[in-house]
């Protein structure tokens, strides 16, 4: 029996007053699983990743003009 057939034999084996409610949960769970998941944008932030000193964002201004580099 292969799970298609597990699931139906589950649905016949429910009460009817049941349906309607197993009917709006099949339904959203398959609407979910075509849809693809839009990134959202804290988890593009998350994975920005910044390679510079220790002090790079208290000396932003003189590493940029030059005054202080990177080593």
């Amino acid at each position: 029996m292969n799970t298609k057939e597990q699931i139906q034999a589950e649905i016949d084996n429910l009460k009817e007053e049941y349906l309607d409610e197993l009917y709006i949960l099949i339904k959203d769970f398959a609407q979910s699983k075509q849809q693809p998941k839009k990134t959202s944008f804290m988890s593009k932030l998350k994975k920005i990743k910044i390679d510079a000193p220790k002090d790079f964002a208290a000396n932003l201004d003189l590493y940029v003009g030059g005054e202080k580099v990177v080593e």
